[in-house]
């Protein structure tokens, strides 16, 4: 199954689970945080990438000019492993390291939830990349993608058991939007994607055709 197929079949899983009025809330929480102009923030190809120090699932602090020193480095930023369309784009970055890697490349994975949910994600798909905690958010700040959620998503994400406090270990209802950005040896952006619709996401294939260029 394509990817692009994988997140189609996800929204209309979700489609038919939730409430309508459930449904027009999310969509309609996307669209207003697209009219904000939280697109422009986002950094660019060209850009200077960020660089960070953050602890992965066992607590271990990971650099990524360490990773940087053996090649590009591949970046996704993911909401957490509530999101079943972070699950996809996971599941299929997984499925395409081994041509990550042949290409001289790391991929890492950013998401604000505490270390132990990064060690779930991890055990769930059998990760063989390091899956890094952004507590607080401010690597994704960095890179512009933070945005707070209002609160009548706050209000369904509470109705659908989902506990951002708690899962994230802090109370700012901050996310990322998802993004996943592709950096050079010499710290610069060579491809970035990030979209407030978070049932947008960047292709694997995209990020390897990166890679090849």
């Amino acid at each position: 199954m394509s990817f692009q197929k994988a997140l189609e079949e996800n929204t209309a899983a979700r489609r038919e689970v939730m409430e309508e009025a459930d449904w027009n809330t999310l969509d309609g929480s996307i669209q207003a945080l697209k009219a904000t102009g939280i697109q422009s923030a986002v950094l660019k190809a060209g850009d200077a990438a960020p660089d960070f120090e953050l602890p992965n699932a066992l607590g271990r602090t990971v650099s990524s000019k360490d990773l940087r020193r053996k090649g590009p480095l591949v970046v996704s930023f993911y909401r957490g492993t509530w999101c079943s369309y972070c699950n996809v784009e996971i599941r299929a970055l997984q499925q395409n390291l081994a041509e990550i890697r042949a290409l001289g490349a790391e991929l890492v994975a950013i998401t604000p939830e505490l270390p132990d949910e990064t060690v779930s994600m991890s055990e769930k798909h059998g990760l063989e990349f390091e899956v890094l905690s952004d507590v607080g958010n401010t690597v994704a700040r960095a890179y512009g993608l933070v945005w707070t959620l209002p609160d009548a998503v706050r209000g369904l994400y509470g109705k659908l058991g989902i506990d951002i406090e708690r899962l994230n270990g802090d109370d700012s209802w901050q996310l990322p939007i998802p993004g996943t950005f592709v950096v050079s040896r010499d710290g610069v952006l060579v491809e970035a994607f990030a979209d407030p619709d978070y049932r947008n996401r960047l292709d694997p294939a995209a990020v390897i055709a990166a890679l090849k260029g």
